[in-house]
């Protein structure tokens, strides 16, 4: 069960004239002891931005943090100045890690056409690649991603992932697009497992296959870094001597820029 639905309530907070629950993920749902906050404003005007603002002065030990996360409305990335609206569905999303479905009970959640999947079981490589194959096409490539035992000389025991599960799916969607715009013709299929992943065992599949091999080469390396880039899935390495969530020590993040060329 990916959320607990629990509350933080803020202090001084009650019900207003405009009223959102922002949802909390990875290390902020950790820091700020919940997976949702309530927040309220009597006056108009509230954007991304003074949202952000408002979480600072409520938790300021976390100010860091939450300045360096960014909004997410309606699944969508919002820029500071943004305004929100009422009804709106709000997310603050930590600086992801480069890394459960949100219905209880449900062991995946998949595009309608299955080429974008979260998953808490293995990982199937051959199932990807069978979502991007076509005729037409002269190459094919399956990156796969595994939980590495050493990192910088500390021993990592196992990995835990975290994911906006809808927004995840939509961002994963995009990087498809991206390619398709970028080198026409190819085929993109993207797996990433959530939950415990153990040592050796498979975080992220993508399959590309594409007319040309220099092309499928270079969209396999454009979809993972933008997964990377602008996915909303979290790591949590599991460590010997303890835990921490990957991506909060990036100083700048920031998932509306273009991709690298």
């Amino acid at each position: 069960m990916l959320f607990s639905n629990q509350h933080t309530p803020l202090d001084g907070v009650d019900d207003m004239e405009v009223q959102w629950t922002v949802r909390l993920f990875a290390g902020l749902a950790e820091r700020l002891g919940g997976n949702e906050v309530r927040v309220s404003s009597a006056e108009g005007g509230m954007t991304a931005g003074k949202l952000k603002a408002l979480l600072a002065e409520r938790f300021p030990s976390h100010a860091g943090l939450i300045h360096a996360s960014f909004v997410a409305r309606n699944e969508v990335y919002a820029a500071d100045d943004e305004p929100l609206e009422s009804g709106d569905e709000l997310a603050l999303l930590p600086p992801v890690s480069g890394g459960a479905p949100e219905n209880a009970g449900e062991d995946e959640l998949a595009s309608e056409d299955g080429r974008f999947i979260l998953t808490y079981k293995p990982l199937d490589a051959d199932r990807m690649l069978s979502q991007v194959i076509v005729p037409e096409h002269g190459a094919s490539l399956v990156f796969v991603g595994t939980t590495r035992e050493w990192t910088n000389g500390r021993r990592t025991v196992h990995l835990e992932y975290e994911a906006y599960a809808p927004m995840a799916l939509k961002t994963m969607r995009q990087i498809d697009d991206e390619i398709a715009a970028k080198w026409p013709g190819t085929r993109c299929a993207i797996a990433h497992r959530l939950g415990t992943v153990p040592i050796g065992e498979a975080s992220v599949v993508i399959a590309v296959s594409a007319p040309h091999r220099a092309g499928c080469y270079e969209a396999s390396r454009y979809a993972i870094e933008r997964l990377k880039q602008i996915v909303p899935i979290w790591k949590k390495e599991i460590r010997e001597d303890g835990s921490e969530w990957i991506g909060e020590q990036q100083e700048s993040w920031n998932p509306t820029a273009p991709a690298a060329e």
